[in-house]
């Protein structure tokens, strides 16, 4: 008997729509800045949009299959029994049809974008299909997976920790001095002040100790770098140990941060420096970190979770003030300056705002599991 979707679960799907669309209409408008109305150009001009001159094979597929979950949610998360109508299909594709011009026509004043007549065909179509695979499992709940691998796989299903874990990859986004070391805020932190303090001849003395306290010019040795990039991994992984049950699938849990870390760390880089560049912070240093972090979290899966989240304080802890000490150095500081004054600015800010705070909140977070009961 097929299992209908409970509020819960239509809430989550709804979640998911929003996050998609989000994530649309960045990749439809990136790097949404330079917008100027093309001189000469009529309302009407802009309404209708040209067939491209060429398309390659990687825009055809992407365009098309980007809309498929589109699509998908869009049936799902009304959360009732007319998804497996021909109704829900119609207007998810007239919904996503209709998000797929509006963001053509507006990159029509984007210089770095050329709106496509094809693209948006290829969009409407993606959603279709997205729309007839969530009607085939409208009468499925097809998010029941998410509460059968909780109840299995933790012990403690806690909101905000769960939180965390999920904001770590949006974190790692941030440029990092060290390769998953987060939560480099002091400089910036210190730089602050001293603008605030400079011509208070009260403060002098509290602005030449922020003065002495800059940060070292002197690059971290391989094995201090090798030791912040296991910290910057090992952490994670013990917060979820906290909540997550002894055995074997804390293992798994484990190879998933690692992938994680590994994956968004490559895009970050790639992001910054380009897809040619995507791999450059693989350096015998980071990638043996990695798996030294990798190594102790496997090491560690027996503990119990309160053990964990006490481990876990000191992992994290460490982290921080290792991380302090690694200086910017100048492909550190080029990436920063395309964050904080360019293209990604607008978007990114969110994940910088991440970046800096995540290790200072999951500290608290790690103290208050190491206080309570195992």
């Amino acid at each position: 008997m097929n299992a209908h979707p409970t509020p819960e679960r239509s809430a989550l799907a709804l979640l998911l729509l929003v996050a998609w669309a989000a994530l649309i209409v960045y990749a439809s408008w990136f790097p949404l800045n330079g917008w100027r109305w093309p001189a000469g150009t009529t309302i009407w001009a802009l309404l209708a949009l040209p067939w491209p001159r060429g398309q390659s094979s990687f825009d055809i597929v992407s365009n098309l299959l980007g809309y498929v979950p589109f699509g998908l949610l869009l049936v799902l998360a009304p959360g009732h029994r007319q998804a497996a109508s021909f109704a829900a299909l119609r207007d998810a594709t007239a919904l996503a049809a209709v998000l797929s011009y509006a963001l053509e026509v507006g990159q029509h004043l984007l210089p770095l974008r050329v709106p496509s007549l094809l693209d948006w065909l290829l969009n409407t179509a993606g959603a279709a299909l997205g729309g007839l695979l969530g009607r085939a499992l409208a009468g499925t709940d097809p998010f029941g997976w998410v509460d059968r691998t909780g109840e299995s796989w933790f012990a403690q299903r806690s909101r905000s920790g769960l939180t965390l874990l999920l904001l770590w990859p949006i974190a790692l986004l941030f440029p990092t001095p060290v390769a998953l070391g987060l939560g480099q805020v002091w400089e910036r932190v210190r730089d602050a002040l001293l603008e605030t303090l400079h011509g208070a001849g009260s403060a002098e003395l509290l602005a030449r100790w922020l003065e002495a306290g800059a940060a070292p010019s002197v690059r971290l040795s391989p094995a201090a770098e090798a030791i912040a990039v296991a910290l910057g991994l090992l952490g994670p992984c013990l917060m979820t140990y906290s909540m997550a049950r002894p055995g074997v699938r804390r293992a798994w849990l484990a190879f998933g941060a690692a992938a994680s870390g590994f994956g968004v760390t490559t895009l970050s880089t790639a992001l910054n420096f380009g897809p040619q560049h995507a791999l450059a912070w693989c350096t015998a240093s980071s990638l043996g970190g990695l798996a030294l972090g990798l190594l102790s979290a496997v090491l560690l899966i027996g503990c119990g979770r309160r053990t964990a989240a006490a481990i876990g304080l000191v992992v994290v802890t460490a982290g921080i003030g290792l991380v302090a000490q690694a200086p910017s150095d100048p492909y550190f500081a080029a990436s920063l300056h395309g964050w904080e004054q360019g293209r990604f600015i607008r978007f990114h800010g969110l994940a910088q705002w991440v970046g800096w705070c995540w290790p200072y909140v999951a500290t608290l977070w790690l103290l208050r599991q190491s206080a309570g009961r195992d």
